[in-house]
């Protein structure tokens, strides 16, 4: 009996080892754009969330109403530096395309929720050369910004599945909280942004330490 049919991957920090470019990324767009200095730890807390979500939490104080000006400067010096100036690579992690070869062919749909623009999925996206891997593909700016349900609830209807037929995996509270918002199950890998403590308070199934080893789960839990 199949548990799952349909694995929704996050992107950043789950399949691709970006979470480098995007800190320093946000810290040159804001340091260029307001002059403000902000850390490595409170730079990753927020990769996952949609671009405007994660400036505005990175900097509490500017108000979205009176100082749209200076949130709309740093967002556009984030675009410039991570699509087209940042040199930090951000490959796959390693195993990573065996690892979708594998579940494809187990007969798994595959698909990403992210909270990359459209133009940084499909630049990640070219670069590794995994255009035929996902039946579909959803980034914020064309969804309310994870932890919001709405990207998972369109993957559902577009592809026809049930949330119970879907699993979610992510590296991100924000990832797994979004599968507790859609009555999804989730896992949680913890070689991206936040570790199995955090990730653990959202109750995944299990807490992987590389995402490689997921094939091998579902075999031994969740046989198709």
């Amino acid at each position: 009996m199949t548990k799952f049919s349909l694995l929704v991957f996050d992107w950043d920090g789950t399949l691709v080892d970006s979470i480098e470019r995007i800190v320093t990324s946000l810290q040159f767009a804001s340091q260029q754009a307001v002059a403000i200095d902000i850390s490595d730890s409170q730079a990753r807390n927020v990769i996952g969330l949609g671009l405007t979500e994660a400036i505005t939490k990175l900097h509490p104080e500017l108000d979205p109403q009176q100082d749209q000006t200076a949130l709309t400067t740093i967002a556009d010096a984030y675009r410039q530096h991570y699509l087209f100036d940042n040199k930090v690579p951000a490959p796959l992690f390693n195993g990573v395309k065996a690892l979708l070869d594998e579940l494809r062919r187990k007969g798994y749909t595959l698909a990403i929720s992210t909270g990359k623009s459209r133009a940084g999925l499909e630049q990640s996206i070219k670069e590794h050369q995994l255009a035929d891997y996902f039946a579909t593909t959803r980034c914020a700016g064309e969804n309310r910004s994870k932890p919001h349900p709405e990207m998972l609830h369109e993957i559902l209807h577009e592809l026809n599945f049930s949330a119970a037929q879907t699993l979610m995996i992510g590296d991100s509270e924000h990832d797994l909280k979004m599968a507790n918002n859609a009555n999804m199950q989730c896992i949680g890998v913890t070689h991206g942004v936040h570790d199995a403590n955090t990730l653990n308070k959202y109750q995944p199934l299990v807490c992987l330490a590389d995402i490689t080893d997921l094939s091998t789960y579902l075999s031994h839990n969740y046989s198709l």
